[in-house]
């Protein structure tokens, strides 16, 4: 596929079929029915998205997207932007916070260069840049229409390459400072909501700079007038490479029935793109934390996801989502290896009138 509309235009409805074949199951299984509360339900939504009443989810990867973002000439964020190619040089060396989980995951950790300003040359880097970061969005666009929709599918073609060498669960993580202003940026306009409601303290700015952040992101938003209507316009006005990049690994997590797992605010923004570009993308995602960025909740209802998590975590990379990976396999092996009362020889409960 070379467009956007193409691939969001792929995705297809949940196996209705294997659903119900996994409600069954559940049912037949060693306890009262309804007992595993959400895991039941994930493990009969997997079932949907894959096809398979028992499927495995047990080959995982996270997916680090990084780019840089020109708003932060507005001193939007508490680091510089150098941090960013500091940080993926890190992630490569095992020593961020998302190596730690992601290790006890059991998830592969996949770095992607999305638009990092300089060079980032290291073999264990997936080179895809579309730029040297943003242009900054207060001045003008963040970046032209065709930039936005080659890092969609940019991000499209990283995903659909570690599903096909059999990688089952994705998740999504990002580095960017200044990456909390921009997906503030797209919520609002996505969700029609004022920028106050879905700005926040990002890298830990005070509440005076959090004010001038919410000034900024509204300065962007008039003066480059992003359409609602057209959630590609609003990444090329208002978005990052590595957000834009995030919402093609979903959509192409979809497209390919595999289960994606949405870390935190930044993920969120993306997921949010994608909802709108293909609705039906939803029903492949899995919200794995509520992040204490205020937007964060708004974004989840307005995609309609409900968070597995609730831990007070902010510090995006995908850190929530390869925590949530965890409960994701567990109710699969749940399906999948739990005797039913019939193996088990145990005598299922029995319906009976009440007793006068």
């Amino acid at each position: 596929m070379e467009k956007v509309t193409d691939l969001a235009g792929a995705v297809g409805e949940l196996d209705a079929a294997a659903m119900q074949a996994a409600r069954e199951r559940q049912d037949e299984l060693t306890k009262p029915p309804g007992s595993l509360g959400v895991l039941e339900q994930i493990s009969i939504r997997l079932a949907g998205i894959t096809g398979s009443v028992c499927p495995s989810v047990d080959r995982k990867a996270v997916v680090v997207m990084a780019g840089d973002h020109g708003v932060t000439e507005e001193g939007v964020s508490a680091f510089p932007s150098e941090v960013t190619g500091q940080m993926v040089y890190n992630f490569i060396n095992g020593g961020a916070a998302i190596n730690v989980l992601a290790r006890q995951a059991g998830a592969e950790v996949v770095v992607v260069d999305m638009g990092v300003k300089g060079s980032i040359e290291h073999p264990l880097v997936v080179s895809k840049k579309i730029r040297p970061g943003t242009a900054n969005m207060a001045k003008g666009p963040a970046m032209t229409r065709s930039e936005a929709e080659a890092a969609v599918m940019a991000g499209a073609e990283v995903a659909a390459g570690l599903i096909e060498r059999g990688v089952n669960l994705l998740a999504t993580g990002d580095m960017g400072i200044g990456n909390t202003t921009a997906s503030s940026a797209i919520v609002s306009v996505l969700s029609d909501l004022p920028v106050h409601d879905v700005v926040g303290r990002g890298t830990g700015i005070d509440s005076e700079a959090v004010a001038a952040k919410a000034r900024v992101i509204e300065i962007a938003i008039e003066k480059n007038r992003p359409r609602a209507d057209d959630p590609v316009d609003v990444l090329a006005k208002v978005g990052g490479l590595e957000i834009a990049g995030l919402c093609g690994v979903i959509l192409a997590a979809a497209v390919n029935r595999v289960p994606v797992v949405i870390d935190g605010f930044i993920s969120g923004a993306a997921a949010l793109t994608a909802a709108k570009l293909a609705p039906q993308a939803v029903n492949y995602m899995f919200a794995s934390h509520q992040s204490v960025e205020p937007g964060h909740q708004r974004t989840l209802s307005e995609i309609g996801l409900a968070p597995a998590l609730h831990m007070d975590m902010r510090l995006g990379e995908g850190t929530g989502a390869v925590l949530a990976m965890n409960l994701i396999e567990a109710a699969s092996r749940i399906i999948k290896e739990m005797a039913t009362f019939a193996e088990a020889g145990v005598s299922a409960s029995q319906e009976t009138e009440p007793v006068a």
